[in-house]
Order: C-alpha cells, then structure tokens, then sequence
C-alpha cells in the first residue's frame, strides 16, 4: 500500500473527483480527512469508508474556520501528510456579462482557498520536515469561452504550484497540481448530450475520464513513487491539450 499510515485531508471530497480519491487513498493506506459542505453525502461516504475517514462540513472561504479545522486535525492526528486542495466551483457566464459575485465567488473557492488552507497547514509539514501538497487545476487552465473566472483560477492555481514547490523544498514538502480534462462528474453530467458529443470529439481517446482516473494521478503524486517529482503539473485529458 503506497499511503500506508498516511494522514490525507481532501477538499471537496463529497462526490466526484473527490469522493474517488478519498477511495483510492484509504485502498493505499491512508486515513482521510473529507472535507465539504455536503454533510449527507460526507455521512454517507464516511460510513463506507469506515474506521479510516472522518468528515468536517466546512466552507473553505472562511479563515476562522480553516483556522480550527486546521488546529483540530492536528491535535488529534498530531500530523498531517497530504492536503489535496480538490474543491472548486463554476459559474460560468461571457466576460461582458460576468457579475462581480459570479468572478468573486469562484476566485475564492478555487484560488484564495487553497491559498489559506496551505498557509494554515504548511507550518506542521514544515516542523515535521515532509509533506505534500496537491492542486487541482484544469485544462481550462489554458482558457475556455465563458470560464474567465475559472481559467484565471485554475491558471492562478498552476502559478502558486511551482511557487510553492520552490519555497517548500527545503523543508522536503512537494508541491505538484492535476489538470484534469473533461470527467463524468456530477458537474460534467448536467450538460446537454448534443454539447458532450462534440467535446468528445475533441478528446484523442473519444472519452470522458473516469474520477477514478483522476484519483490515481493524485495516489501517484502523493505517494513515493513520486519522491522527486515537484513543481510540476500533469495533464490527465485523454490527449485533449496535445498540440497546445
């Protein structure tokens, strides 16, 4: 088992890409911290998973929360090994037309969020002098009609990756992001048929990842399989920015 007594908090854990590397990471060992503000879903999740996940309903914008989850993780856990800053939204719209709150809201859950998350963790990792850090970035990354707020965020995200990895180094804390391209997601599934058959049309494989796909990239980059690898971001898009 590559996480083996491994002590891992997941944001957006309650479905998606982050419910299938809660999965994964518990299948490889480790104990999993969930995070979310969907407490059925985490309920539900937690009792699957048994005497080897707990879950905190938090919203992640909040510094005060972070703060005592934060505090909490480590007073019970006394480390914490992996942080997979997954959670995100979208609220699509053209520039021209984008609210402020629409640009606001999405900054916050998928950059300043992590931003703070990672401030508040990294001392412990620093102290224990080991530690890994995972982002979740996107393919929109590159920019996508009517995601200038995702793209900047999922762009912002890549930028403070390799910043991190180059600040944390010293301390034997790795920094590396996942761009996943288009996933069967609880999100990805909403959109109309026609939309995903042309998206598929664009994808070299002719398929939408699997979450599960996506949690093995994150099982390989936190585990010491990846012990060299930092700095760095990996595409999982079945080929689709091939050629960027």
């Amino acid at each position: 088992m590559r996480l083996k007594n491994k002590v891992a908090i997941i944001t957006g854990a309650a479905q998606g890409i982050g419910e299938a590397t809660a999965r994964r990471f518990v299948a490889e060992g480790a104990y999993v911290i969930l995070v979310d503000r969907q407490e059925e879903q985490l309920k539900n999740l937690v009792s699957q998973l048994n005497e080897f996940a707990s879950y905190y309903v938090l919203d992640i914008t909040n510094r005060d929360a972070l703060s005592k989850f934060v505090k909490d993780v480590a007073d019970k856990h006394k480390r914490i090994d992996i942080l997979v800053n997954n959670a995100g939204i979208t609220k699509d719209s053209l520039t021209v037309k984008m609210t402020d709150e629409a640009w606001s809201d999405v900054i916050n859950v998928n950059l300043k969020a992590p931003f703070m998350l990672v401030q508040e963790i990294f001392p412990m990792m620093k102290e224990q002098n080991n530690g890994v850090i995972l982002n979740a970035s996107s393919v929109s990354s590159l920019g996508n009609i009517g995601q200038a707020n995702y793209a900047a965020s999922k762009a912002g995200i890549i930028a403070m990756t390799k910043t991190w990895a180059l600040e944390f180094a010293r301390y034997n804390v790795r920094v590396n992001a996942v761009a996943p391209g288009f996933t069967a997601t609880p999100m990805v599934n909403t959109v109309p048929e026609k939309v995903k058959d042309a998206l598929i049309d664009k994808i070299p494989l002719k398929r939408f990842a699997e979450p599960e796909e996506i949690a093995a990239a994150y099982c390989y980059l936190a585990s010491d399989d990846a012990k060299y690898v930092t700095g760095q971001v990996l595409f999982v898009d079945g080929g689709l920015t091939c050629g960027f």
